[in-house]
C-alpha cells in the first residue's frame, strides 16, 4: 500500500501518476492525485474525468518505465 507522505508529494509537485491494476498496460490509469483516504485514492485522468482507485493497486511515476509486478 502506498504511503500518506508518498501521496502528499504527488499531489503537491503535481506529478502525473501510472496505477498498474493488472498484467495489461492498457488498464493501466494515468492522472494525477487529488485525494485519499484509508482505502481509496482520486485520481483525475486526462480527460478530466475523476476516478476512485483501491490502495492496493501499484502506484509510480508516470516518468518511469512500467513496472510488471505479474510476472
Amino acid at each position: 500500500m502506498i504511503s500518506d507522505e508518498q501521496l502528499n508529494e504527488y499531489r503537491l509537485t503535481g506529478e502525473k501518476i501510472r496505477v498498474i491494476r493488472d498484467a495489461l498496460e492498457s488498464n493501466d490509469v494515468i492522472g494525477i492525485v487529488i485525494a485519499w483516504d484509508d482505502s481509496q485514492v482520486m485520481v483525475r485522468r486526462p480527460n478530466r474525468r475523476v476516478v476512485k482507485l483501491d490502495r492496493n493497486y501499484m502506484f509510480q511515476s508516470n516518468t518511469e518505465p512500467r513496472r510488471n509486478i505479474f510476472g
